[in-house]
């Protein structure tokens, strides 16, 4: 029976700190993402003289906006955010994160065609060479929150890499390795399964540096062969099928709701 062998790093602090993060944005990003229109139309509106913000009216592109309390209003009625999406995805390799691609490649949006994508935004990013666990929602507040460092939601990858791994190994990325400036460590490393040839390991992060993960096990000599994201925090990926999409359950929103200090 194989035994796994956990590496684990201590946790530095036991609290949580929550910010008041990502609420003031400029007036036309606010009727973008509040669902009004898109933040070019939004400019349009703006500068017509058609927008105001607590009963005053502007022309300033620059104005700030508090998107929870301030009362926006187009031509004198409220802007009402739209319903609250939250799906993930799990992410097939080869697609960018991004809505349009430059360069024309496929991006994660091509899996979204059931659904109305013009407001979602993707919940940080998988690389293209990455697979798995990829959340989207509308609700900027939570979406920024989530991306807080602050916020400490671990998300655990399913490493295949080349060759065999030893604990030394796993400890190091524990330890942290220094790549292009950056001391990267992972919060937790252990081995799953393999042998000589390759071996899967299962990788905890708590922050989210470039790359992070494929820096460094390249320190370490090691090539990746595919890397999947399975877990953010409590949200598993589960079986979903390569491509598809499923909106989070009521639980599951309460939840990162919580781990976000929102109740």
């Amino acid at each position: 029976m194989r035994q796994k062998r956990p590496i684990s790093a201590r946790s530095e602090g036991g609290g949580r700190m929550t910010g008041d993060v990502g609420k003031r944005v400029t007036i036309a990003r606010a009727l973008s993402k509040l669902g009004y229109c898109s933040r070019t139309q939004a400019e349009k509106l703006v500068l017509e003289g058609r927008v105001s913000i607590g009963g005053r009216r502007t022309t300033d592109l620059a104005q700030w906006v508090d998107i929870e309390k301030d009362r926006v209003a187009v031509d004198g009625k409220a802007v009402q955010a739209e319903d609250k999406i939250y799906l993930m995805l799990n992410k097939p390799r080869g697609l960018v994160t991004t809505r349009h691609d430059p360069e024309g490649r496929p991006t994660v949006f091509d899996c979204l065609s059931d659904h109305d994508a013009q407001f979602l935004s993707p919940v940080g990013r998988l690389d293209k060479a990455s697979e798995g666990l990829l959340l989207f929602t509308n609700d900027t507040v939570l979406a920024q929150r989530l991306l807080d460092p602050e916020t400490h939601l671990g998300k655990v990858y399913h490493v295949q890499i080349s060759g065999e791994i030893d604990n030394a190994k796993l400890r190091a990325m524990v330890d942290g390795v220094d790549e292009g400036g950056e001391h990267l460590r992972a919060a937790r490393a252990e081995h799953l399964r393999g042998g000589e040839k390759n071996s899967w390991i299962e990788v905890e992060l708590n922050e989210g540096r470039n790359r992070q993960i494929r820096r460094m096990l390249d320190v370490l000599g090691f090539e990746v062969l595919r890397l999947v994201r399975v877990s953010i925090g409590d949200i598993v990926l589960g079986a979903l099928a390569k491509g598809a999409t499923r909106p989070l359950t009521t639980d599951e929103v309460r939840y990162l709701r919580h781990r976000t200090g929102q109740q």
